[in-house]
């Protein structure tokens, strides 16, 4: 469903709905936050109050504009949207990634408001998502401060959160899609491809077609995934040139080798590459996606051992 298409009805719908979820998860913060740190945990409760609040005055409007039957629509369902990670899935929560968490939900909220505002033609629905807008920018400000206790060597800078955040989405995630993607799909028909034939100019053939296919299917997917309006990722174009890049660069690392003309020679310096590359992909994991390193590196060696195993399989028969 696109955000164009969404009437002042499911706007409406669309936004208790999204300020449930907010309440909730900041709840889920506060929660994992108490013991340690109270005075950040006391600060997400009040967003949280904040947020209720927000979700009564949406529904007492839907009910005086459109009766008592508000429909499920889900962040989900709506392209644009940032889709929100579970808040139970990390049992300890950093307040400065929370605080993170909170400026990015507060920042895609107010961008919702103030599209959704200028969307809307009657008055009333207008006025008060005009207002909400002013009062997610409230809680940005409050967000952004809410580390601040927690920081005793030093003040957090302000600009260069926001900047690293938006590199984070801009960047970081569409280039780390496209190097999982490019590193470890192209593997399979590779290796199959070297295995099946023993020739390294074939196989650099394969690997050549795959990595670059591989590079504008991910590109073409990532630009019409988002328009960046309201998740604030950027331009699709310069998303999905970064994805496509990087997908074709990580099926060219293990590919390139197979320019060398001795087959073994060629295969091994390809394997040390796919190990080098999916130790890379880990560690980007651990540094911008807060995933625990051995977490990290066992999802990917496993898949990647997996992908390899089977075009081994198959061009061996």
């Amino acid at each position: 469903m696109q955000f164009r298409d969404l009437s002042e009805a499911q706007i409406l719908a669309l936004a208790i709905t999204a300020e449930e979820e907010d309440a909730r998860i900041y709840r889920d913060f506060a929660e994992s936050l108490r013991a340690n740190f109270t005075a950040t945990a006391d600060l997400f409760t009040k967003m949280a109050l904040e947020e209720d609040g927000h979700r009564h005055r949406l529904i007492e409007l839907y009910r005086n504009k459109f009766g008592e039957h508000i429909p499920l629509i889900r962040r989900q369902d709506v392209k644009g949207f940032v889709v929100r990670r579970p808040s139970w899935v990390t049992r300890t929560l950093r307040p400065e990634r929370a605080r993170e968490e909170a400026a990015l939900m507060e920042i895609e909220s107010r961008r919702f408001y103030e599209a959704a505002a200028q969307k809307t033609s009657d008055a009333g629905i207008r006025q008060l998502l005009d207002d909400l807008a002013q009062e997610e920018q409230r809680h940005e400000d409050s967000a952004e401060r809410i580390n601040e206790a927690q920081a005793a060597a030093g003040q957090v800078n302000d600009e260069s959160e926001v900047a690293r955040r938006l590199f984070v989405l801009r960047f970081v995630q569409p280039g780390l899609a496209g190097l999982m993607d490019g590193s470890v799909s192209t593997l399979a028909p590779l290796f199959a491809a070297a295995f099946a034939t023993h020739s390294t100019l074939a196989t650099f053939k394969v690997g050549l077609a795959a990595s670059v296919g591989a590079g504008i299917s991910m590109g073409f997917a990532e630009a019409m995934s988002d328009d960046g309006k309201l998740s604030g990722r950027g331009t699709p174009w310069l998303r999905g040139v970064v994805c496509g890049l990087m997908t074709t660069l990580g099926g060219l690392g293990h590919t390139m080798p197979y320019l060398i003309k001795s087959f073994n020679l060629a295969t091994s310096v390809a394997v040390a590459i796919v190990a080098l590359e999916l130790g890379v992909i880990a560690w980007i994991r651990k540094r911008y996606m807060d995933t625990a390193l051995l977490s990290a590196i066992f999802q990917v060696v496993v898949g990647g051992v997996l992908v390899f195993l089977a075009g081994w399989l198959i061009g061996a028969e």
